[in-house]
């Protein structure tokens, strides 16, 4: 006998990969929204104005009153939150890291792997350096609001370029549509979120972040534009690579 019924269509692999990520970013960032208006609410609903100014933890005074002795609950939570935080970063900035050295934009050393284990070793102890590097100072305050301006700043100035080969370039086929408000709300939100901060405790160190900023468009005249590679930078090069056992990758 002959199977009745149709079976459903098979979609090319990317559109499938594609379709996915739209479903987990269209389901996620709602809910996850959601979550924290809701928790800003409970503080609001639970703490008096005096107390939410006076606190330095927010959440564990609502935890105190909500929670009571079951309140050690709340440090628990934002460790395991930060922990799985700063994996993800750790790793998708390391792959950030990756895919730029790929396109010649930062040292070919990152865009190695190991040749037992496939991973971009140099790009992972890259980003873990940069880590230690800010740890140095001390004052986590300070981190946030340093290493939050200049993320900010990239992301505002990438989706600026968004929208702008939105307008210039119509015929460009694209992957998957965004409607235009989208960007151009984010792009307000970066605007306020790199200003708000500068605006309400002028700092010097600011201008450090700015000036870091620029120097990477000095770079990128000097060693990518101009594909000026010092003698140094080589033999640096090859030695690491043979230390840490890394091999060049092919882009596909």
């Amino acid at each position: 006998m002959k199977a009745t019924g149709h079976l459903p269509p098979v979609l090319p692999r990317d559109q499938q990969l594609q379709q996915n990520l739209m479903l987990a970013l269209t389901i996620s960032i709602p809910l996850v929204t959601s979550l924290y208006i809701l928790v800003n609410i409970s503080y609001f609903l639970v703490l008096s104005p005096r107390e939410i100014l006076s606190s330095e933890a927010i959440a564990m005074s609502w935890g105190n009153q909500v929670l009571g002795s079951w309140a050690w609950l709340i440090p628990v939570a934002a460790t395991l939150s930060a922990f799985g935080s700063a994996n993800v970063v750790f790793f998708s900035g390391s792959r950030v890291c990756y895919a730029a050295a790929r396109e010649g934009h930062m040292p070919q050393l990152l865009s190695m792997v190991h040749v037992n284990h496939l991973t971009p070793a140099p790009a992972l102890m890259f980003s873990a350096a940069l880590a230690l590097v800010l740890v140095i100072p001390g004052d986590f305050r300070t981190i946030v609001n340093l290493s939050s301006s200049l993320s900010w700043i990239t992301y505002g100035m990438t989706i600026g370029c968004l929208l702008y080969l939105r307008i210039k370039t119509k015929n460009l086929p694209q992957t998957y549509k965004v409607p235009t408000f989208i960007p151009a709300i984010m792009i307000l939100a970066a605007l306020y979120l790199v200003l708000a901060p500068i605006i309400d405790n002028p700092q010097m160190e600011f201008l450090y972040v700015f000036l870091l900023l620029l120097s990477g468009f000095l770079a990128y005249f000097l060693f990518v534009y101009c594909q000026y590679q010092p003698k140094c930078l080589q033999i640096a090069t090859l030695h690491l690579q043979l230390l840490l056992q890394v091999a060049p990758t092919t882009k596909h």
